[in-house]
């Protein structure tokens, strides 16, 4: 989609005085946004206006511009992607059938306490992840989490992230906001790949989720897409005493 500036600037003045003063600079531009996309003027797929061209129609600094994008991000009405630009989300994804769980969720619906220890929150040249992500050169992300219900050892994640989907992912405190949740939150889920297996752990995944040897587990691995790009790939281990998975038809 190309942006003609003239559009834009007319678009900025037809905003009323009574506006400008009730609501600050950052408001306004989602404001703005939000009337486009609900509109029908911008369509879930379409790029928007950058972040310097907001800036010089709407003439405020940068980082105002960017709260507005960082708001509507996590309210889902956006999808950034580093590089390429920001792009207005599928309005469709809550009612989509794909669903991804979130483990600190499930937990909670049975009245019980999650909580989770990072093992390893690093930068990773794995060739195996690079494969699985689609990623010609590292580095990629990569998590190491163990979740806990009550204070028992439910899921060991080993996940690897594509850096240019969520370049924050490094910053994050996974203790408090689960990898899959802050990813969901950021850029819905377009489509997802699964494969389960039963197998036998390796030694250090048997010792964080603290069960004994010869015990199996099941192993569920995973990937996601955001639009064309794989956004994730983990493996999530549960010991087979501990777990079972369930559904509808």
């Amino acid at each position: 989609m190309n942006f003609d500036a003239s559009t834009l600037a007319a678009d900025a003045t037809r905003r009323t005085a009574a506006t400008r003063r009730t609501a600050p600079p950052y408001e306004q531009i989602k404001r703005y946004v939000l009337e486009r996309v609900e509109n029908g003027t911008w369509k879930p797929g379409d790029a928007i206006p950058s972040e310097t061209v907001l800036v010089k129609e709407f003439g405020v600094a940068r980082m105002t511009v960017s709260r507005a994008l960082r708001e509507l991000t996590n309210e889902g009405v956006l999808t950034r992607v580093q590089g390429s630009g920001t792009f207005v989300a599928p309005r469709d994804y809550e009612s989509t059938v794909l669903e991804i769980r979130n483990i600190a969720d499930e937990i909670a619906a049975r009245g019980h306490r999650h909580t989770a220890r990072v093992l390893a929150l690093q930068t990773s040249d794995d060739t195996a992840a690079l494969a699985s992500l689609g990623v010609a050169h590292g580095p990629v992300f990569h998590s190491r989490i163990v979740h806990y219900e009550e204070g028992e050892a439910i899921q060991y994640e080993d996940r690897y992230v594509n850096p240019a989907l969520f370049p924050l992912y490094l910053q994050q405190d996974f203790t408090s906001e689960t990898p899959n949740h802050y990813m969901v939150r950021l850029a819905p889920i377009q489509r997802a790949e699964f494969r389960i297996y039963a197998r036998k752990p390796e030694a250090y995944v048997r010792h964080h989720l603290d069960i004994e040897i010869g015990e199996p587990c099941l192993m569920v691995e995973r990937r996601t897409w955001v639009g064309e790009v794989v956004a994730t790939s983990v493996q999530l281990w549960h010991a087979a005493s501990r777990f079972h998975l369930a559904g509808k038809v």
